[in-house]
């Protein structure tokens, strides 16, 4: 749980402290007010990126050297911070957290821009699967890393064969090292998908979207003998091509309208559908196997909804786990433990369930 976030030259936002709820927590502003921002700062804070497009120069307000958010969790504190020059620090009780993100607690994150990740290229589904996996099974957290690092060192010596510094014999070796690495990863990949299926299914049904299913295709065999011999039988292929043709990096996590590619044929408010189920699937995978339940940011998702779909949503949300739900009406989210107006970057009310004064300013 995050008791409070700390903002100081993030975007659009005052500098200052926003106390948080448990529970549902309702962000509610006119368009442009700074609700996103203040999602997004939460975002930041856990993990010292930002989840919409753009430079991450672009997460540091107008005249400001550097943007900084500080989070008050339950049980210590998280930090990020990002300076023009491209500088970043991200710790959590004071240590720091480096590339990894194994540390911090779990995040999930709605937002229009993470439709790629219905409807965008396989190595964003792949990406994201490989995360699920390490958050379900934390000793399965660096398969994906492990892997890739094989695999960019295969690739490096079929480039120094295919100039003449190397002889190919010496593959023999790396088929073998990366088929090691490939077995657990498309192992804990399938699991994963298996994991999450048939609740993602149910609950794209809930919203309003039938016959909506998920499926991991892997490109490759699971054992390590097969694809070691599959890697060796296209040898000569791969020197020609000069990268490695075979294997889990050509996975496809796939997701279908009946019997059709949900990214193709799908409409928007479909596969704004497929990525909420998505993301609540993947908290009811996590709560049943005893990991906490990530924080659920989301960001213009009742828009889309009618008044019943959005009490579903809701009566998901309650009970498990912390949620900050934007919207431009508060209404729009039934039952919420608490609500903050946000105008021009500022939280102008307090926080409802909260231990704090009235009419204090925030961010």
């Amino acid at each position: 749980m995050i008791r409070a976030v700390e903002c100081r030259g993030f975007r659009n936002l005052a500098d200052a402290r926003v106390p948080l709820a448990d529970g549902i927590v309702v962000l509610c502003g006119p368009n442009g007010a700074g609700k996103t921002n203040l999602v997004e700062a939460v975002y930041f804070g856990l993990t010292a990126h930002g989840f919409r497009g753009g430079p991450a120069r672009d997460l540091i307000a107008f005249g400001r050297e550097s943007a900084r958010v500080e989070l008050e969790l339950a049980e210590g504190t998280a930090l990020a911070a990002l300076d023009r020059a491209g500088e970043r620090r991200h710790r959590l009780d004071g240590r720091d957290l480096g590339a990894s993100s194994a540390e911090r607690p779990l995040v999930s994150v709605f937002h229009p821009d993470r439709l790629e990740l219905v409807k965008g290229p396989a190595a964003k589904r792949r990406a994201h699967l490989d995360r699920l996996a390490g958050a379900l099974w934390p000793a399965r957290t660096e398969l994906r890393r492990r892997f890739g690092r094989t695999l960019s060192q295969r690739n490096a010596l079929v480039s120094r064969i295919r100039a003449g510094f190397a002889s190919a014999d010496s593959l023999a070796a790396w088929d073998e090292r990366l088929a090691a690495e490939a077995e657990p990863l498309i192992a804990a990949r399938a699991e994963a998908i298996e994991a999450l299926a048939r609740s993602f299914t149910d609950l794209a049904a809930s919203l309003g979207v039938e016959a909506v299913k998920i499926a991991y295709r892997p490109r490759a065999e699971a054992s390590a003998e097969a694809i070691a011999a599959e890697l060796a039988r296209r040898r000569a292929a791969d020197l020609g091509r000069a990268y490695t043709s075979y294997g889990p990096q050509l996975d496809e996590v796939e997701i279908t309208l009946g019997d059709r590619p949900l990214r193709r044929f799908g409409s928007q408010g479909q596969q704004r559908v497929a990525l909420l189920a998505l993301l609540f699937a993947e908290r009811a995978a996590l709560i049943a196997a005893d990991r906490p339940p990530p924080l659920m940011l989301l960001d213009d998702v009742m828009s889309e909804l009618d008044l019943e779909r959005r009490r579903l949503l809701v009566e998901a949300l309650a009970g498990t786990g912390q949620a900050l739900v934007t919207a431009t009406e508060a209404d729009q989210v039934p039952a919420a433990a608490a609500r903050i107006a946000i105008r021009e970057g500022r939280a102008t009310t307090a926080v409802e369930g909260a231990d704090r004064a009235a009419g204090s300013e925030a961010a």
